[in-house]
Parts: structure tokens; C-alpha cells; sequence
């Protein structure tokens, strides 16, 4: 009896380990690469996966996007400018067969391709294309990026630029810009309204030597707006043509 019951624990063992080693379940965003003797026979999952034990392997890829920090480069603008650039890199797997067989780590693979990348595209640009045109430079980065590692199976759907770093020098330098810019736009703002000042000047000039009549009512309205100040004494001189009339009547 002992011996039969002993018998029945190691055949319950044995089936134990069997199921558990053919057995597995993989989730909705998974896939299963199978080899059986070291050969690809397909891609299976999700659900429940039947394999033969010491016989196929099972490789589990995620299909869900993967997001990765790009580490901080160096990079020298074609304006001959060193700034530390990072970025964030979103991908996911769209054939989980080549991103098995084609590569042998292919997240690593794909961070080191997209530092790469974000040297090689941002070198080509100026400081302040970086600084402004941050949109049409991710989408030259995604675009490569995809590119390169379609044969891979991965999607990069997404590169985002995070920080551009310049040095204290650069950052004083481009301060410096910043503020000639804007004294320049406040000089010729300031030219434009005189310009258009003495435009209207030339204008009311014309008008008023036209009627000189106008230009002692002009004369009048501006005793009147000087005579609101009661703070000081105003001396003005009083035109001759005013008197005319009266020293007629005498």
C-alpha cells in the first residue's frame, strides 16, 4: 500500500509538473513568440497557451506603448552652439516576430538609435530653430526613427523634446539679443510716431495758413489751456492784427 501511494504522489507530481510547464496564459497586451527546437513556429496568445514541455520555449512580448526617457546629449548646433538636449520617446511593438528575431534587445536597440537620431537631426539646426521650431523637429526625429525600426516591428508614434540647456555664457548672450531686439522695435515705433506726427503737423500747417482766422481761434485755445495752470505767470505776446480794428475805431 505504501509503496502504491507513493507511486500516485510522484505520478501526481509529474502531472504537476507538466501542466506547468505547458501551461500559459497571457494577457490581452500580450503576445507569445514560440519556438519549438529553437525554430519560429508562429506567434500566439492572448488566452490560454498549450506548449510541450523541454520541447518550444515561449517568449512573451508587450504590446502596450512604451515610453523611455532619452538621456541628456551634447550637441553642437550647426551655429557652432554646445547645448544639452533631452527627450521622451513613446513606441510600441507591431510584430512581435521581428522584435524577437530581427533584434536582440530591442528597447535598448531603439534608445540607442533615438540618441543618435537626436544628435544627428538637431546638429543640423540653428540655436534659435531649436528653441522655436520644437514641432517640426519632433516630427523629423519621429519620422526617421520610425523608419529605422520598422524592420524591427516597433511604431514610434511620438518624440518629444523636453529641455534644451545652455550654458550661463549663452544664456547672458541670448539675454543680451533679447534686449537690443526690443530697444530696436521701441526706436523705430518711436520713429514711425513722429513720422506720423509730423504728418499731421504739416497737415494742420496747411490747413490753418489756408484760413488766419483759424490760427488766432488756434492761438486763443491754447491761452485758454495755459490759463488752467494758476501755479505760474504766463507772459504771451498779443497780436498786432487783434489791435488793428480798435486803433481804426480811434
Amino acid at each position: 500500500m505504501t509503496v502504491g501511494y507513493v507511486a500516485y504522489l510522484i505520478l501526481a507530481l509529474l502531472v504537476i509538473m507538466f501542466l506547468s510547464a505547458a501551461i500559459r496564459i497571457l494577457r490581452e497586451y500580450e503576445r507569445g513568440v514560440i519556438f519549438t527546437l529553437g525554430r519560429f513556429t508562429g506567434v500566439k496568445g492572448p488566452g490560454l497557451i498549450l506548449l510541450v514541455p523541454f520541447i518550444q520555449q515561449m517568449v512573451r512580448v508587450g504590446l502596450r506603448v512604451v515610453v523611455q526617457d532619452v538621456p541628456p546629449q551634447d550637441v553642437i548646433s550647426r551655429d557652432n552652439v554646445s547645448v544639452k538636449v533631452n527627450a521622451v520617446l513613446y513606441f510600441r511593438i507591431v510584430d512581435a516576430e521581428r522584435a524577437i528575431i530581427q533584434v536582440e534587445d530591442f528597447m535598448t536597440a531603439t534608445n540607442q538609435l533615438a540618441q543618435t537620431t537626436l544628435r544627428s537631426v538637431l546638429g543640423k539646426h540653428e540655436l534659435d530653430e531649436m528653441l522655436a521650431e520644437r514641432d517640426k523637429l519632433n516630427s523629423d526625429i519621429q519620422e526617421i526613427l520610425d523608419q529605422r525600426t520598422d524592420a524591427w516591428g516597433i511604431k514610434v508614434s511620438n518624440v518629444e523634446i523636453k529641455h534644451v540647456d545652455l550654458n550661463e555664457s549663452m544664456i547672458r548672450a541670448i539675454a543680451k539679443q533679447a534686449e537690443a531686439e526690443r530697444l530696436r522695435r521701441a526706436k523705430v515705433i518711436n520713429a514711425d510716431g513722429e513720422q506720423q506726427a509730423a504728418a499731421k503737423l504739416v497737415e494742420a500747417g496747411r490747413m490753418l495758413a489756408a484760413e488766419p482766422q483759424a490760427m488766432q481761434l488756434r492761438y486763443f485755445e491754447a491761452l485758454h489751456d495755459i490759463a488752467g495752470e494758476r501755479s505760474s505767470t504766463v507772459v504771451f505776446p498779443l497780436p498786432v492784427d487783434l489791435l488793428s480794428q480798435f486803433l481804426k475805431e480811434k
